[in-house]
């Protein structure tokens, strides 16, 4: 992987997503936005139709209106690609509400073309209203903070040229097709490369959470299951992986790790093993068992999400929230953690019944780890889409984190 690439994609925490907390209101701001600004947006849109886009904030990803989308989409990009495309921003300088600059002309004339900033806005050098409203909606559609500045990552996404765009779509109706049958009436989709994860009932978004995904290294698998358990104050069963590439070398440099942290060395017989007994100099720890206690440094923090995978992966809440604020939230070693996990978890459990709000709390203050079996298993599905639709005139992008696309190398050379 080229440098380039690595610092665009992999820069976790870089800056902190300031347009909102989590992304289950994406489509409300773009409506927002569009609703604060004087003038009629009319047709300009991406994936063309009359009229004004409609905002579908409740539409799962996988549905047969996102594939129509979709196809709309890749309609209108054909022939963007077909007239050639849109032109490069340059990205030499940052570009705000107020300032006059040549570069505006061409920042206009990108936002144009995809749909952003409506025609009548007309072409100057300055950076109005318009182009402000227009910038940050183009923001909000691959996933950026709606600042309305060209920072780095904004002009990485605008030089992404059109033909690289229209083969994601391309490569995304396949999978949205393949998953867009009879999914259930209740499941839950983890989006990997949107760092999303929905909550679906009756064919509608019940819940949108931001996740932390797993990091290029460790990639996060994707797989079909079903949720079967829900533990409350878990313990966290170190996987092997993380023992030899984690904790072994930070045990090295500081011996008092695994006591501060609550976690116990476990033998072939069940009873604990002293760390002063192991040579932390070889790999001998990956033979035993590693089991950190419940509580509030524990990994999984207070809840985790079980469900059959031959991967070992499952989902979780995390003691580290302020990791759902970064803009590049690839940060874990595969599982899936959960912004506003409680609220899932409480829709998990609707059918055990009791599971209240106050019951949760007061079963995660006891620091007890408490399994709890579903009465229904909740389909779940762990998927890769990083280029949809689920409004008409909406298109979402996302950048093609593990390279699954292969689309790759025109994305670094518009970054560059």
């Amino acid at each position: 992987m080229q440098p380039n690439r690595r610092l665009f994609l992999t820069a976790a925490g870089a800056f902190a997503a300031s347009a909102f907390a989590t992304s289950a209101f994406a489509d409300d701001a773009i409506q927002e936005i569009l609703n604060s600004r004087r003038g009629s947006w009319g047709n300009g849109f991406d994936a063309i139709a009359s009229g004004r886009p409609k905002i579908a904030t409740n539409l799962p990803i996988f549905s047969p209106e996102t594939v129509s989308f979709v196809e709309l989409a890749i309609q209108h990009y054909q022939a963007l690609v077909a007239q050639g495309g849109w032109p490069q921003v340059p990205a030499t300088k940052k570009l705000q509400l107020g300032v006059v600059d040549p570069d505006v002309v061409t920042l206009r004339k990108r936002l144009m073309i995809s749909g952003d900033l409506p025609e009548n806005a007309g072409i100057s050098q300055s950076f109005d209203s318009y182009v402000d409203a227009a910038l940050k909606r183009f923001q909000l559609r691959h996933g950026l903070p709606a600042d309305g500045v060209t920072g780095k990552y904004t002009y990485a996404a605008l030089n992404v040229p059109a033909n690289a765009r229209l083969q994601q779509l391309q490569i995304n109706l396949v999978r949205l097709r393949s998953m867009s049958g009879f999914l259930g009436d209740r499941y839950v989709v983890v989006n990997v490369p949107a760092m999303q994860v929905e909550a679906v009932e009756n064919g509608r978004v019940v819940s949108r959470h931001n996740a932390i995904v797993g990091r290029i290294s460790r990639q996060t698998p994707l797989l079909n299951s079903k949720i079967n358990e829900i533990i409350v104050n878990p313990y966290w069963h170190v996987p092997v992986s993380i023992i030899k590439k984690d904790i072994i070398p930070i045990v090295r440099k500081d011996p008092k790790y695994l006591t501060d942290n609550n976690i116990h060395i476990l033998g072939p017989d069940g009873k604990e093993v002293d760390p002063a007994s192991i040579d932390w100099n070889t790999d001998e720890a990956t033979k035993y068992r590693f089991r950190q206690d419940p509580g509030k440094i524990n990994a999984m923090a207070s809840v985790k999400i079980n469900f059959p995978s031959p991967d070992g992966v499952y989902m979780h809440d995390t003691p580290e929230q302020s990791l759902f604020s970064q803009l590049m939230r690839f940060d874990s070693s595969g599982c899936v953690r959960v912004q506003n996990v409680h609220d899932l978890v409480l829709w998990l459990l609707r059918d055990n019944g009791g599971w209240t709000r106050q019951r949760l709390d007061q079963t995660i203050r006891t620091g007890v780890s408490t399994p709890v079996e579903l009465v229904k298993p909740v389909p779940v599905y762990f998927t890769y889409i990083d280029a949809w639709s689920t409004a008409d005139g909406v298109v979402q992008f996302r950048d093609d984190i593990y390279g699954r696309d292969g689309i790759g190398e025109l994305q670094v050379s518009s970054a560059q």
